[in-house]
């Protein structure tokens, strides 16, 4: 984007001036489709690698435990008016934290259905819920499936891997209570509930073992997720030469296992969006390529806010001064931090731009492209890693798939 390095105070993203320019030029913003709403801010486990408390933002300290029955009606009509106005007919809402359990049973059955009512019978509303799996009990999973959510979970594999990371205050781990809870969601009552499991990558852990780990619970999906890091908080183990690559390394072992299998054992979104950019068809979310962002965080005061891992760049990077009580989500698009995840490649930096891979991983994750001296307008920390990883799943789909596919960075295009 080619700013000037930024003045002490100055925000991380483009200037206000830039969305109007845009806005001159004939840039419409497209509508939101996706909602994320922070019902409860604490958690009941401390995992070390939490971009919630354990990163440089710490705004989670002065916003209420739970969202208010009040500030719920309130983001309901806002989401409403939101589709309405733009002829929406389906959306999706996450009920999120923190631990979105620690709200309870009532006020979880309230906020469902306030949604609900509130949009209409005219909105297919997708609900789901993301929790670390340790309140999960037969009477909650029942609560679930009449209220119509689907459930993630957060587990990094087996006990080992799990318990290094996501341990309660006292220091117990939470594997054993996670994998009762997964054991339940598995079975055939419960399936239909299930969404996915989310695991971060530890390097430590073998990949492969980690996987099959992950297969035990039988999930439709596995979201495999890189630790958010960026350029002045590296990533562990990321290589800042960039002559090696060990998250694609390991990510590449996943790929060959799961790719490999005889029959599909699961989904993996990341590998599977990858494959799709490469085949020159859309992913299914946006983690990669240049699809415009298309979702909001709604905080349990109500304020709006920027992609929650942002809070790993600096202190306040998610706050955008607006907030459901006063402003609509037309007026958030409008914001400059959350424009720019709809410029596509215009978004992206000079050098990104030049790169013949940008359609593909979309300059990477925006929180991990974040320096102090330039904000968001730099390659992602991962730029060797995702690199490295395309290459190698291209070359096995050139393999698999001959003939040319016209997309960027398609199997058969040298780059």
């Amino acid at each position: 984007m080619g700013r000037p390095p930024l003045r002490p105070g100055e925000p991380a993203w483009p200037r206000v001036t830039d969305v109007r320019a845009r806005e001159a030029a004939g840039w419409v913003p497209l509508p939101l489709h996706s909602f994320v709403l922070k019902v409860h801010s604490r958690c009941d486990l401390v995992c070390d690698y939490c971009y919630m408390y354990r990163s440089h933002d710490t705004s989670w300290r002065a916003q209420p435990r739970a969202m208010a029955p009040a500030t719920v009606i309130r983001t309901a009509e806002r989401i409403a008016e939101h589709l309405s106005a733009h002829g929406l007919t389906e959306a999706g809402v996450v009920l999120h934290g923190g631990e979105p359990l620690l709200m309870g049973d009532e006020a979880l059955a309230r906020t469902v259905r306030v949604l609900r009512t509130t949009v209409g019978p005219d909105v297919r509303l997708h609900l789901s819920l993301q929790t670390n799996g340790v309140r999960l009990t037969e009477e909650r999973l029942d609560l679930c499936g009449e209220l119509g959510l689907r459930i993630g979970v957060s587990t990094d594999g087996g006990r080992a891997a799990h318990d290094r990371h996501r341990r309660s205050a006292d220091g117990r781990g939470s594997h054993d209570r996670v994998r009762t809870a997964l054991h339940l969601l598995a079975t055939e009552r419960y399936r239909p509930l299930f969404g996915a499991l989310l695991c971060t990558i530890d390097l430590r852990n073998d990949p492969v073992r980690t996987y099959e780990e992950l297969l035990v619970h039988r999930p439709p999906a596995v979201d495999f997720l890189l630790p958010l890091g960026n350029w002045h908080t590296p990533p562990p183990g990321l290589d800042p030469t960039g002559r090696r690559t060990p998250y694609a390394d390991w990510l590449g072992r996943v790929f060959e296992r799961w790719y490999g299998a005889p029959v599909r054992e699961t989904g993996v979104r990341l590998l599977e969006d990858l494959m799709a950019l490469l085949l020159g068809a859309t992913p299914q979310t946006e983690a990669l390529g240049l699809a415009p962002v298309r979702y909001a965080v709604v905080e349990t005061d109500g304020s709006l806010g920027q992609d929650d891992a942002l809070r790993t760049a600096y202190d306040g990077a998610t706050r955008t001064g607006l907030d459901v009580h006063r402003h609509s989500f037309d007026e958030l698009l409008r914001h400059p931090g959350i424009a720019a995840r709809q410029w596509g490649a215009d978004g992206l930096s000079a050098t990104c731009r030049t790169c013949r891979l940008h359609p593909v991983c979309g300059g990477g994750h925006y929180a991990t492209r974040h320096r102090h001296d330039t904000g968001f307008a730099n390659p992602s920390v991962y730029c060797a890693d995702l690199a490295a990883l395309i290459g190698r799943v291209r070359e096995r789909l050139a393999h698999d798939v001959p003939g040319p596919t016209g997309g960027p960075g398609s199997p058969t295009e040298a780059v």
